[in-house]
């Protein structure tokens, strides 16, 4: 099976291996440039980045534009030719407003999930920047793809597969994800790739969720996806923007630790079991301020602030926290780098992109 190069615009990664974005500040500049620098595509998350500025509590908005640029052009600067693209959350309140930032910046990619980017093309319009919807079936890609390209006569540069063994928000219910019928990643990915074969632009797919080694991209290769995303593992790499103990947390979870939490945003995630979770079992953690800064959100209903939670995670504070995993966390033992990981990935496989 050969892996072959993912072009993004005018740019292409040799590694067809997209990092997943991952917040509150876990995958920012530094872990983004250092994947982009392998050949792949570096991904900074753009969910609540804003968190260490001084006026983030007062100004939340304007804190997060401000950080996003910020990050961007470091990750630039670290990266000069690589591909740096950024996750932004269509729930976020100021979703365009950080997307415009973005596209300023001259971002190659914006992926957009949690909700519909239903306007997204118009946000990018007469630029260089390349936009990817997450989707979690083939009815959601066939339902986006339908409308960009009746409203903006625009079909998305790329779609992303996320599977029911992702870490983080699931586009799932939790009746599904507990399921023993629940979808399955290679179906799923065959099942987008049909739908988006009425279109003669021949959009690429790619599979994300419970990647874990090269013999799983090359499931996904053989469902003819065109590339995979990955998360989990680019938090145990020394070059994640995540403190210490948060990788550790990774590094000594255990399968029985795995547990699927609900989320004030009304989605099911997939979450370490820890002492956070566990005070959350036994009633609501109250919320001391509000920052306003996810649509699905009401602090007033919410039983915990899931801004402040993952944000004392990745800070370290890893008991007050909420810390997102993948199905997979369990497998890991140690922290390497990001270039030891991405030789890991594709050592075993035949590529064209090593011979690039």
């Amino acid at each position: 099976m050969l892996l072959e190069p993912l072009r993004i615009g005018k740019k292409t990664a040799i590694i067809p291996i997209i990092q997943g974005a991952m917040g509150v500040g876990v995958s920012l500049s530094r872990l983004a440039s250092a994947v982009a620098n392998t050949g792949g595509i570096g991904v900074i998350s753009a969910v609540q980045i804003g968190f260490r500025e001084p006026d983030f509590d007062s100004n939340n908005d304007e804190a997060n534009v401000r950080v996003l640029r910020k990050e961007i052009r470091e990750a630039r600067r670290l990266s000069p030719k690589g591909i740096i693209g950024v996750n932004i959350l269509v729930a976020v309140n100021n979703f365009k407003e950080m997307v415009k930032a973005a596209v300023e910046e001259n971002i190659d990619l914006i992926i957009a999930g949690a909700g519909l980017p239903t306007d997204l093309p118009s946000l990018v319009e007469g630029t260089e920047t390349k936009i990817a919807p997450i989707v979690s079936s083939a009815k959601v890609a066939r339902l986006i793809s339908r409308l960009w390209k009746r409203r903006y006569d625009y079909l998305p540069d790329l779609v992303i597969v996320e599977g029911p063994e992702a870490g983080g928000h699931l586009g799932f219910s939790m009746e599904e994800l507990y399921s023993d019928k629940k979808a399955n990643l290679i179906d799923l990915v065959k099942e987008v790739v049909e739908v988006l074969q009425i279109y003669d632009e021949n959009i690429p797919v790619i599979a994300a969720g419970g990647i874990y080694k090269s013999e799983d991209i090359v499931e996904c290769l053989k469902a003819n996806a065109s590339g995979v995303q990955i998360a989990t593992r680019f938090v145990a790499t020394h070059e994640c923007d995540a403190d210490i103990k948060f990788k550790q947390a990774y590094i000594e979870a255990k399968k029985e630790d795995i547990q699927l939490v609900r989320s004030p945003v009304g989605m099911p995630g997939r979450a370490l079991q820890n002492d956070f979770v566990r005070r959350l079992e036994k009633g609501s953690i109250p919320i001391k301020k509000c920052n306003n800064c996810l649509k699905p959100c009401n602090a007033s209903e919410s039983p915990y602030c899931i801004s402040d939670a993952l944000i004392n995670a990745v800070v370290g504070k890893v008991d007050d926290g909420l810390i997102f995993i993948g199905s997979n966390v369990y497998r890991l033992d140690k922290i390497i780098s990001v270039n030891e990981l991405m030789d890991e990935l594709v050592s075993k496989l035949p590529l064209s992109c090593k011979q690039a």
